[in-house]
């Protein structure tokens, strides 16, 4: 099974610029147009949240037409930027949960897809209800020789990016959802967005990592520097699982960069 991640893309009203100047839009339409020429074509597409910016009715018309494209199936995680309802009325049978709950849910398939919301807008930062850990014990629990992905918007590890990290999930959640992991050694990634970097870290006896943005990246700065965009390249994440190797992560840069075969 092929998984294919794209974080962050932060879609505003048509027409406009993110903050004046960042084309959110032509960057997701990009990002589109490159999952659509991958061979082969993703089982799923999962987009990790901030799906849009300010969480407007017209930003999901403009996210729904931009995504249409996509080939392969897509699901929806919401992120701090999102509102959940709006969301899911936007994107319906593409966003968990019931009007007024948690978007939590599962895609069942060779690689199980499980999501949890995390968003707690209009805050930046990220939680879990205890009873959104006890939905997902019991979930993991369910099925626990399946193979399985867990995917929240906030990282639930500190990043070394300090400006970032103070808006990331609380540590009382991220500590119950470590707890919660460590209980189900099935679990062969948990994936994030928020950061709009591909950084990983050993997590509750998996790996744990952000996806890169589709558009802007979050400077790195590993010192005390102020928060500020970076326009580098945007990219991917590619999850292939195989029963024989588990689950292998992949950084794919959008784009094409002419690549030219070689020999031995």
């Amino acid at each position: 099974m092929l998984l294919a991640q794209l974080s962050d893309p932060h879609i505003v009203q048509e027409g406009e610029l993110l903050v004046g100047r960042i084309d959110t839009a032509t960057f997701l339409r990009e990002a589109v147009d490159h999952v659509n020429r991958l061979d082969p074509q993703p089982d799923l597409v999962l987009l990790t949240g901030d799906l849009v910016n300010e969480g407007l009715p017209n930003e999901y018309e403009h996210l729904r037409s931009l995504l249409e494209p996509l080939r392969a199936p897509y699901h929806l995680v919401p992120g701090n930027h999102d509102l959940t309802d709006e969301l899911r009325s936007a994107f319906p049978g593409r966003v968990h949960g019931e009007p007024g709950g948690r978007a939590d849910g599962v895609i069942e398939g060779p690689l199980r897809v499980v999501t949890l919301d995390s968003s707690r807008y209009p805050e930046p930062g990220g939680s879990l209800d205890p009873e959104q850990l006890e939905w997902l014990d019991r979930t993991l629990a369910a099925a626990s020789e399946q193979p399985t992905v867990v995917a929240v918007h906030h990282p639930p590890f500190a990043t070394g990016i300090k400006h970032m990290d103070t808006m990331g999930l609380d540590p009382a959640s991220a500590a119950g959802l470590a707890a919660v992991i460590a209980d189900h050694p099935q679990v062969e990634r948990v994936l994030s967005g928020h950061l709009h970097r591909a950084i990983s870290r050993r997590f509750a006896g998996t790996i744990a990592l952000t996806a890169p943005g589709t558009a802007h990246a979050v400077q790195l700065d590993l010192g005390d520097g102020r928060a500020a965009w970076n326009h580098e390249p945007p990219a991917i994440l590619l999850h292939l699982w195989t029963p024989e190797g588990g689950v292998v992560t992949h950084l794919e840069v959008i784009g094409d960069h002419d690549p030219v075969s070689f020999g031995f």
